[in-house]
């Protein structure tokens, strides 16, 4: 980025403070209107309450922020990425996104987004994707490499549901292919995704990793969603039984990896997961 492009976007920054989430959510309103296929990797019910535009508000504010040295925005875009990973976002998202976010500073702005100031955002965007993308594709490379460790969606069966007193229920979920799971760090989660017939599409919704690492199974624990019909984790309580299918990404998030342990924890032992073998 020129200099003269970095100075074009700190001038924005009021703006951003003034009508950032006027224009995230007419972003994401665009976005989902023309590639209503991404519907499937973002949980929409975060664009419902507000959280994610608010969200990408304060991310594009921050960025705009630190134009001049991004790099002392890498622990936050780190956890981004783990995100970004546990959703499966790939490089040419970024294409799609930078279009629909172009597009929308020129439709939110007006006659004030000049040629100019356009022509910054885009270079500020392209930098910003680069460096997502190569930390996205060192997370990929890590997840993919590690023992049981896979990338995208991997389909898993439901070994035991245990529904608590409180309602909350805890899943033990084992790999349909028969593999080993790779293992996680404490706080980790995973991205659960279903298919919603209410919204005809897929929706993914993140879980912390509970119990010990096993290489067996992952146990994740849902609970009710009040006022939110149509919810992941209410169709997980109502609908999903053992013996179902669900797609589960790999465990991700921020954090020191927890040794693996010797003995599977809870009830599950070695053989009890479907066609479950480990080296």
């Amino acid at each position: 980025m020129t200099t003269e492009q970095k100075q074009l976007i700190k001038a924005t920054v009021p703006v951003l403070k003034e009508s950032g989430l006027l224009l995230t959510t007419h972003f994401y309103q665009r976005v989902f209107s023309i590639n209503a296929e991404l519907k499937n990797t973002f949980n929409m019910a975060n664009q419902q309450d507000g959280r994610q535009p608010t969200a990408l508000a304060m991310a594009v504010l921050a960025y705009a922020e630190n134009i001049d040295d991004p790099s002392v925005l890498l622990s936050a875009l780190q956890r981004i990425g783990h995100k970004h990973t546990s959703l499966s976002v790939r490089p040419e998202h970024y294409t799609i996104i930078g279009r629909h976010l172009i597009a929308s500073i020129g439709e939110v702005l007006g006659t004030a987004a000049t040629p100019a100031l356009l022509d910054a955002w885009t270079a500020a965007y392209g930098q910003l994707a680069s460096l997502m993308i190569s930390i996205e594709a060192r997370l990929y490379s890590a997840q993919v490499t590690k023992p049981g460790g896979w990338t995208g969606w991997r389909p898993f069966t439901v070994n035991t549901k245990i529904t608590d007193a409180d309602g909350s229920a805890t899943f033990h979920l084992c790999p349909a292919d028969g593999g080993a799971v790779a293992d996680y760090g404490m706080g980790q989660y995973l991205n659960v995704r279903l298919f919603m017939p209410e919204q005809q599409v897929l929706q993914p919704h993140p879980y912390r990793v509970t119990d010990t690492p096993n290489g067996l199974y992952y146990s994740i624990v849902v609970k009710r969603e009040t006022g939110k019909p149509g919810s992941v984790s209410n169709r997980l309580l109502d609908e999903v039984q053992p013996g179902d299918h669900l797609d589960l990404s790999a465990p991700a998030g921020v954090c020191p990896v927890v040794t693996v342990s010797k003995q599977p924890v809870a009830t599950i032992k070695m053989g009890d997961c479907p066609m479950h073998q480990l080296a």
